[in-house]
């Protein structure tokens, strides 16, 4: 097994025809088609099925990609990593972050990291927590922002725990209250329609978890969507959602109401691969990050909700 057969092999799964991969990695269709012929006699299984033009991936085939990108993302890493110590002062950094943590708390630490490494190449990905630790699992993000479940992370993340965030009520209109208090419990949620996050939200995961904890189901008027539409889907006076403090400081349309005690909160972590050791720019990104959270707990710059840990 070669890693250029492995590339090829990856190219092939991924566009599922043969001369179109040959045209990715630069070569030609018969060269293409002999190294992957090649490997597949190595591992003595097929890997992929050739019927009438259409190109599926077997069962050997299924269980090699993942393993296939992961390897070649690893290669990529440490070729870069070398680069960077013999002298060519380039590196690249991948961060994951979800859609509140994203036009929060990613974009002063961003700043601080670009200040300080103009040369860095910097790649943002902003997708539900899930999707981020699968990106991380598959060697796509060397870091990602992320919200800790509760029965933890996956055995191949490190994930370190550095601050906890309430989520509040979005509603468009005023919502009854403890006069006393002028707090909302979840359990007075159960006659609102709701609207939901869509699969692979962690949000949609503590919305539904801490309604049955209240003892009801949720009424769901709308179901599916991503942090800005749930927002406009509040706005236009569809139903109410659980969200973080921090989204809704810039939506003036949308009225905030706190939850009472316990609330809903939940642990912001920073995770990466346990099993490989990040790059300069990776360590460079976590220590500006953590001095980041450092120095705003000191000057009181955290976003409303959130605290460090």
């Amino acid at each position: 097994m070669q890693l250029h057969q492995l590339k090829y092999f990856v190219a092939v799964a991924e566009v599922r025809h043969f001369t179109q991969a040959a045209d990715i990695v630069g070569i030609t269709q018969p060269s293409l088609s002999k190294q992957v012929h090649a490997l597949e006699e190595g591992l003595g299984a097929p890997l992929f099925e050739r019927v009438r033009g259409n190109i599926t991936l077997t069962a050997a085939g299924e269980v090699l990609l993942p393993l296939a990108k992961r390897i070649l993302a690893d290669v990529d890493t440490a070729t870069r990593e070398v680069q960077e110590l013999v002298g060519l002062r380039r590196g690249r950094v991948r961060l994951g972050a979800t859609p509140s943590l994203a036009t929060s708390l990613a974009p002063p630490v961003l700043r601080r990291f670009r200040d300080a490494h103009p040369t860095i190449d910097l790649r943002v990905e902003e997708s539900g927590s899930q999707d981020l630790v699968r990106g991380l699992l598959r060697g796509d993000l060397d870091l990602a922002l992320i919200i800790m479940p509760a029965q933890g992370t996956d055995p191949g993340l490190r994930a370190d725990p550095i601050l906890r965030e309430s989520l509040v009520v979005a509603s468009v209109e005023e919502l009854p209250v403890a006069p006393e208090a002028g707090q909302l419990r979840v359990a007075d949620l159960r006659d609102q329609p709701m609207v939901m996050f869509r699969e692979g939200y962690d949000l949609r995961d503590a919305t539904l978890q801490a309604c049955r904890e209240a003892g009801f189901e949720p009424t769901i008027a709308v179901d599916g969507g991503e942090m800005d539409a749930v927002l406009s889907f509040v706005e236009a006076g569809l139903g109410v959602a659980l969200v973080p403090g921090i989204v809704v400081a810039r939506r003036p349309g949308v009225r905030v109401t706190r939850l009472a005690p316990p609330g809903v909160r939940r642990t912001i972590a920073v995770a990466r691969r346990r099993d490989v050791v990040p790059t300069h720019a990776g360590r460079e990104l976590r220590r500006i990050l953590l001095d980041y959270v450092r120095d705003a707990t000191t000057d009181g710059d955290l976003p409303p909700g959130v605290e460090p840990l």
